[in-house]
């Protein structure tokens, strides 16, 4: 038992090839040595885990090297190298600036400085943490990190880089260090568990990779962790249920779910996910997470995009298909506005089952029925062509208007039943003859159109279409209507609710198929100037009526 060191520790990298994703920075801390030209101080900064302290580490011992590689690699041999490895080296000095950062710890160190190596060329001091030290610290640090003696060097290091005075920064060489990649990590993951005798699958090492979000340190310490729970034959089932990960295959079936509108399906599902301990919230991210990878793996050219195992990728590439962009892209504006809201809500379970089933809404809305049974007339039938991203032909019908997409904050069922209402009476409504109709008979089904919709009590639309201005052009063997209403809201809800039945009827009653719709906004200068106060009411009366007019005039009214 005393025996066992943690990866962590086992594996630390102990030259500059076996770093792990900081080639660049490497490479520059390696030329910098070859060409003899060492600053007097560093700044490594960068997440937790990403090999700050290492590189430092690696640093110090290959300027102290006595025979190091031709590529400036420590050689491991000498006395210098072999002392650092047993924890002995007086020329490397480690500091934790969290524990040592007053004023006092400073004035230590800066004695500590003058005192030159025994052993090799430089006193290299790590200072860990930096960002720990008190202000006073720092200001009682800056002379000695301007002007250090020649032997000495130091190497700072920290995660949270803008918490250092900008005194310190402009005294230092600053190396920022990258999150180690998924790739980088599997693949150091891979090797070690092969020199451990660990059979594990690349499924499982993706999900410690990704749980380690970029932090190589943290990924150690999770195989660790997952080894001692599984033992040395690692199964993908055990990595999920020891790491709390949600499994993959429950977003593929919610997506499927999604896809044939089963709604029951999709919130039995979620039940399930929450029996087994799991948190909403992280439920909700990992949806949002899978339909992003959907919406990539539909464009092939965005596979470097996609950071999972070649296994997967097939799986995410064969759903992607069956999915429209449409689709994905509308999903995700429901799952990111339920996460958005989700700290808000009173009952955040009911707020992701709604959320849920607005996903199952936007392929296929419900088929409702009265209270006789009846399907109504926004009954909806089964739009498999949604899914599709196939184009319409135009001949088969009116053509199809670009809507502006809906996100998940303006989704509504009556909305969706609304749509699918207008699209079936477009198709009841269509007609065969390709006549060209004269202005006349154009103007005449026009003005019966308004007459309908007070009849059905819609008095606010009737009035809007009968007070609009109507123009009527003739262009490539087609009659363009285009009807002006008073305002902006006024064309954008019609253009998004109505334009399509307006302009199946509009064939209908003109009996040719050769006419197209089209709405606009009157312009300033062309409306008439409405009365608003009740004396431009008063006078707009007395204008229209001249006996009114006498009469306020013969008994001395007042108009204000």
């Amino acid at each position: 038992m005393s025996d066992y060191i943690v990866s962590a520790r086992k594996y630390r990298p102990d030259s500059f090839e076996t770093l792990i994703g900081q080639d660049n920075i490497a490479q520059t801390l390696k030329n910098s040595i070859i060409r003899g030209k060492l600053a007097h101080a560093y700044l490594f900064c960068g997440p937790r885990g990403v090999g700050k302290t290492t590189t430092a580490r690696i640093f110090a011992k290959a300027i102290n090297c006595s025979n190091p590689s031709e590529d400036m690699e420590p050689c491991g041999k000498c006395e210098s190298c072999i002392s650092f490895q047993e924890g002995r080296s007086y020329c490397i000095h480690e500091l934790d600036a969290a524990s040592n950062n007053g004023v006092e710890d400073i004035k230590n160190l800066m004695d500590q400085v003058q005192i030159p190596p025994q052993v090799g060329k430089y006193s290299v001091y790590i200072i860990d943490e930096v960002h720990m030290l008190s202000t006073a610290a720092f200001n009682a640090f800056l002379k000695t990190l301007e002007e250090p003696p020649a032997h000495a060097i130091f190497i700072l290091a920290t995660t949270e880089k803008h918490k250092i005075l900008p005194t310190i920064l402009s005294r230092c060489q600053t190396y920022d260090f990258n999150r180690i990649s998924i790739p980088d990590m599997v693949f150091n993951l891979r090797n070690i568990a092969t020199k451990e005798n660990v059979k594990i699958d690349d499924e499982s090492l993706h999900v410690i990779a990704q749980k380690a979000d970029g932090a190589m340190r943290d990924a150690l310490t999770i195989f660790d962790q997952t080894v001692a729970f599984c033992g040395s034959d690692i199964k993908y089932e055990d990595v999920i249920r020891n790491l709390g990960v949600l499994d993959y295959d429950y977003s593929f079936d919610l997506v499927d779910d999604f896809l044939a509108g089963d709604y029951g399906k999709a919130l039995m599902t979620f039940d399930e996910i929450l029996s087994k301990g799991f948190n909403s919230l992280h439920f909700c991210a990992a949806l949002s997470s899978h339909l992003r990878d959907l919406l990539v793996a539909r464009n092939g050219g965005l596979d470097t995009l996609l950071e999972l195992p070649e296994s997967l990728k097939k799986r995410y590439v064969e759903q992607a298909s069956r999915c429209s962009v449409k689709f994905l892209y509308d999903a995700l504006g429901v799952t990111t506005a339920c996460e958005a809201g989700y700290k808000m809500a009173v009952n955040p379970r009911l707020h992701i089952e709604f959320a849920l089933m607005k996903l199952s809404f936007l392929v296929k809305a419900p088929e409702m029925t009265d209270q006789g049974g009846n399907a109504p007339k926004a009954a909806v039938v089964n739009n498999a062509k949604a899914v599709s991203a196939e184009p319409r032909p135009e001949s088969a019908e009116p053509r199809a208007r670009k809507k502006p997409a809906k996100t998940g904050s303006a989704l509504s069922l009556n909305a969706i039943l609304e749509e699918e209402e207008n699209k079936k009476e477009v198709k009841k409504t269509a007609v065969v003859s390709d006549e060209l109709p004269d202005d006349d008979k154009i103007m005449s089904a026009w003005k019966s159109i308004p007459e309908e919709f007070k009849a059905v009590n819609q008095i606010r639309l009737a009035n809007t279409l009968e007070n609009a201005i109507v123009e009527i052009q003739e262009s490539d063997g087609m009659k363009t209507v285009t009807f002006k209403v008073s305002n902006e809201a006024q064309r954008k809800w019609i253009q998004e609710n109505r334009l399509l039945s307006l302009e199946g009827n509009l064939q209908k009653k003109t009996g040719s198929s050769r006419i197209r719709l089209e709405v606009g906004v009157i312009p300033m200068e062309e409306k008439e100037v409405q009365p608003y106060t009740d004396q431009e009411k008063a006078t707009a009366l007395m204008g229209e009526n001249g006996e009114l007019r006498n009469l306020v005039k013969d008994f001395g009214l007042e108009t204000k």
